[in-house]
């Protein structure tokens, strides 16, 4: 009796290992992953200290703009509220 249940769990073991297999795109059923070929990879492109300089202040003006749109739609939420309580 017991001999059964193992062997239908196993077997389904099996099967759920297999589907898992598929969806996680492995080519054996094995549970194991393979691994893609990675060809040589070109080395990272320096940045300049000037270009990084220019990079980070664009963004710093960025975040001030999103802000100051910020501050003004609460200062705008707030004076309707007031005028609502009045």
């Amino acid at each position: 009796m017991n001999d059964l249940i193992l062997q239908s769990i196993d077997e389904q073991i099996a099967k759920l290992r297999q589907v898992r297999a598929i969806l996680a795109g492995s080519a054996t059923a094995s549970g194991t992953k393979t691994t893609a070929s990675v060809g040589p990879t070109k080395p990272r492109r320096k940045l300049s200290a000037k270009a990084r300089h220019a990079i980070a202040e664009a963004q710093r003006k960025r975040w001030a703009k999103v802000k100051s749109q910020k501050k003004a739609a609460a200062s705008a939420a707030t004076t309707k509220k007031e005028t609502a309580a009045s």
